[in-house]
């Protein structure tokens, strides 16, 4: 379950930093629910959104090597 639950984390991880390399070439494609679109706006959702995702993997693969 543990693995799932990883495996699913890393799946958002992905669409984060994709959505965080588009939001810098056109940040209307990701901001786009704002009212303003920049690239700082863009690194500071999905910059940390990616950072807590990448915490939570690690956090599991801590967990999952214990047991």
């Amino acid at each position: 379950m543990l693995i799932a639950l990883q495996l699913f984390f890393q799946i958002l991880l992905g669409l984060s930093l994709f959505c965080l390399i588009a939001g810098l070439f056109k940040p209307v494609l990701v901001l786009w629910f704002l009212d303003r679109f920049n690239r700082f706006k863009v690194i500071q959702i999905y910059g940390l959104v990616s950072l807590i995702l990448t915490a939570f993997i690690l956090i599991l693969e801590l967990i999952i090597d214990f047991l």
